[in-house]
This record gives structure tokens, sequence and C-alpha cells, in this order.
């Protein structure tokens, strides 16, 4: 991951917080989807909302379809809203993660007390996902 990559994230987590910032929390996710594609829009970011993600098998493409709340520049993003994250949540952004082969992805999770937000790297190389932390994510950073 490069740093401008790394900025990328920075500026998505940025549009998230200042959404949590004037909506509070415990809202329908979809209100803070659209709030989020208000505000990116304001900063001169071009997101895809409902990006679409196909998958194929044996190079023919399967009819099931997945779609990712968002999309910006190589991104994945994913929206909760409930208490508490669980496995499955995580499960979702990690599997879109791999369908796409997009190499980042964000989780926020709007239910909680404070924005909860975690970024993940995902490595195809080895099937792999790093959770990137404050202490860790300089160690993913090529450049």
């Amino acid at each position: 991951m490069t740093r401008q990559e790394y900025k990328d994230i920075y500026d998505v987590v940025g549009v998230a917080m200042e959404v949590y910032n004037t909506l509070g929390r415990s809202l329908d996710e979809h209100v803070y989807q659209e709030a989020f594609a208000i505000e990116a829009n304001m900063r001169r970011m071009d997101v895809e909302r409902e990006k679409k993600l196909s998958l194929a098998y044996k190079g023919v493409e399967l009819n099931k379809v997945f779609f990712a709340d968002f999309y910006y520049k190589g991104i994945v993003i994913e929206f909760k809203s409930v208490e508490e994250l669980a496995s499955e949540h995580r499960a979702q952004l990690l599997n879109y993660m791999r369908i796409s082969n997009m190499h980042r992805g964000i989780l926020f999770n709007f239910g909680e007390t404070n924005l909860h937000t975690e970024r993940y790297l995902y490595m195809p190389e080895e099937d792999d996902f790093a959770l990137l932390t404050h202490e860790n994510y300089k160690l993913f950073i090529t450049d």
C-alpha cells in the first residue's frame, strides 16, 4: 500500500467521522449512507454507491452478484448501525474484498457510542487479511 493509498483511507474515515459527529449514533444505516454520499460529494470525492461485485466460476460469471455500500479509489466501504460488530459483518467486508480483488476495505459501525472503524488490507498472494491499526499500519506502506 502506498502513502497515497493510505491517505485515501484516511480521507474516507474523515467523511464518516463528519457524518457521525453531525447525525449521532444508532440511526438506520441507509441514513448514514445518504449523508456519507452528500459529504463525500461536498469534498469532491468521487465515491460510487452500491458498487456491483461479480463473481466467476472457471471463467463463467455467476448470476449471484453482491453490492458493496461504497467504493472509492480501490476501497470497499461497508456501513453498519448495530450495537456491536459481529463476525458476519467482518466476513461480509472481507468476502467483498476477496471477490473484487480490492486490497483495501473499511467497515464502519455507526451504532456504538463512538464511530467504530476497522480498516483492512487484503494480501491476495497469501489469501490473507490484516487489520490495520495505529500501531501497525506503517509496516504495510511500501513507498
